[in-house]
């Protein structure tokens, strides 16, 4: 079952994903070479609890931390710990709020210092692929046109695009219909209409699209071990656009003040 959403309620989902992206502007604050993906994660925990809201991930399926904070050949899901960051790493950050009945979404690739030029450029290619993934968001097309528009730019660069994870549906529950892929054809798929919310999530590899389930039953990394970026956006559906839910300027404007 697909929810569509009033005007009211997709506010109340803005509001989340904007409180996720200022979440992810203090992490990104804190982010340097020395700190501890715990210590990260302690950091967004109390951000979000400051705020009025809870952490939407925090137990969610048994879920043991507030963020998944994902490192270098870790794709999504990687789990807190007392790994030291150090120059060069890029770290995915993945979090979620639950505040007025409804969640937020979203990640963010953050890189360490200075970073590779490979690295750097599998980040603005994953980010480009949400963007244009997310032009497709419209009311009248269908999620195979999010999908295809991921997977051509990024497999241009060469790039893996992860099939075993995807987008989802965003609203009550974290995770609702549709599932939005970021592999697919144009004009397949569930019809886009106004009122839907869906999270978009390119999760791109540097080498091949093969993963590797760990065995904390939760991090999945690249087969090679070649690193992965991952962002997301919550996006609402509109019949004149995406209606853009998640803020990456306050992120992007925290980087450039650290």
């Amino acid at each position: 079952m697909i929810y569509l959403k009033t005007d009211e309620e997709i506010e109340l989902l803005r509001e989340n994903n904007i409180l996720v992206s200022r979440t992810l502007a203090e992490v990104g604050r804190h982010l340097r070479p020395g700190v501890t993906t715990r210590e990260l994660d302690k950091i967004a925990e109390d951000f979000i609890r400051s705020h009025g809201a809870t952490p939407a991930f925090l137990g969610y399926e048994g879920y043991p931390a507030t963020a998944c904070i994902s490192v270098n050949e870790q794709v999504v899901h990687g789990i807190p710990s007392d790994y030291v960051v150090k120059e060069g790493d890029i770290v995915s950050v993945d979090m979620g709020t639950f505040m007025k009945g409804f969640v937020g979404d979203s990640a963010y690739t953050f890189a360490v210092g200075e970073v590779s030029d490979e690295a750097r450029q599998l980040m603005e290619v994953t980010k480009e692929a949400l963007y244009r993934g997310t032009a497709q968001a419209k009311a009248g097309n269908r999620v195979g046109d999010i999908s295809a528009a991921v997977q051509e730019y990024a497999e241009s660069f060469g790039y893996g695009v992860v099939r075993e994870l995807e987008g989802h549906g965003l609203g009550r529950k974290m995770h609702e219909a549709p599932g939005v892929p970021n592999y697919g054809a144009r004009g397949r798929g569930p019809l886009l209409k106004e009122g839907m919310v869906i999270c978009i999530e390119p999760m791109i590899t540097m080498g091949d699209k093969a993963v590797v389930f760990e065995r904390d039953g939760w991090t999945v990394r690249t087969r090679d071990r070649k690193p992965a970026a991952h962002y997301e956006f919550a996006v609402a559906i509109r019949k004149g656009g995406p209606d853009i839910l998640t803020d990456f300027s306050i992120i992007e404007e925290a980087i450039k003040a650290n």
